[in-house]
């Protein structure tokens, strides 16, 4: 079984030119998500995959629940903040509990019809787009509910041309920018929030309208590093069935650093990612940061 351009109907699934893992949700699930009912405490962290959803969700967790932040509650990641589009359980989301969070890949043209009416909130983390795809080709393999793509060229162009799950980085980065003005909306870069991430965890707390005590922000942005989320079994999907993961394969949170991609990239490869993409890229209203050296 040589291996295409086109993704595995095994693993992916396709609805209004978007691609979905196909084990995780159905056409008509996700086909019913524009009539969601949104209530106005809700949030929505949206990313394209691997551009810091899992470290958003922590962030926003910590945030809002005190008992997160104080290590009293034993609660995964994955229930705190479910995914709106794949549901891991039977649980009914209009019962959750005030306020929601959910966590979404959708591209903006699929989300429930209620958050393009402005009502909710949204915040959408953006990544430099060579290290979300390096980032994606290490998750492939550690994801058995993906396709494994071993070459690294072919994997790349797949990534250029949309052919994987989440579809075109582009296409979803520009979808989101673009309509910004139909959403209560905020953009922050994976950069921004490595480099200054308590100027990030107060941007959100503003945006959430949540005051917090100078020590309660301590410990927001203590327990939300990189390095202790990794630590933390609750925060890293670590418990990850293993039908979905391969563990021997490597793990959720992989490296979270900025420029990896100079790791595994060839001066061709980028050189032709650039190609493809850079002239595109100028449209977009976000300055791009390729290695954690460079001036924000």
């Amino acid at each position: 079984n040589r291996l295409t351009m086109e993704p595995s109907k095994e693993y992916l699934l396709k609805y209004k030119g978007f691609y979905f893992v196909a084990s995780y949700t159905s056409l008509e699930y996700v086909a019913s998500l524009e009539d969601f009912e949104i209530k106005d405490s809700d949030t929505f962290i949206a990313t394209y995959p691997k551009s810091g959803t899992v470290w958003t969700q922590n962030i926003l967790s910590l945030i809002i629940h005190e008992g997160h932040r104080n290590g009293t509650e034993n609660v995964e990641i994955m229930k705190r903040i479910p995914w709106l589009e794949y549901k891991m359980g039977d649980e009914d989301y209009a019962n959750l509990p005030l306020p929601r969070v959910f966590a979404t890949h959708l591209p903006h043209y699929l989300v429930p019809r209620d958050l393009r009416k402005k009502r909710g909130r949204i915040i959408y983390v953006t990544r430099n787009p060579k290290d979300v795809m390096v980032s994606y080709y290490h998750f492939s393999k550690f994801m058995s509910t993906l396709e494994e793509v071993p070459d690294f060229n072919l994997f790349m162009e797949r990534f250029l041309a949309g052919k994987v799950f989440a579809s075109s980085w582009l296409d979803h980065v520009e979808g989101w920018y673009s309509h910004a003005e139909d959403f209560n909306i905020l953009f922050l870069t994976y950069e921004e929030m490595k480099k200054d991430l308590r100027s990030a965890v107060l941007k959100i707390c503003n945006f959430l309208g949540k005051k917090l005590s100078e020590e309660e922000l301590d410990s927001v942005v203590r327990q939300a590093t990189f390095e202790n989320m990794r630590r933390d079994p609750r925060a890293n999907y670590e418990n990850l069935p293993d039908s979905m993961a391969a563990k021997d394969k490597g793990s959720f949170l992989r490296k979270g650093t900025v420029g990896d991609w100079k790791n595994i990239m060839t001066v061709a490869q980028s050189e032709r990612f650039d190609e493809v993409l850079q002239e595109k890229m100028r449209t977009l209203p976000i300055k791009f940061i390729w290695d954690i050296n460079d001036e924000m």
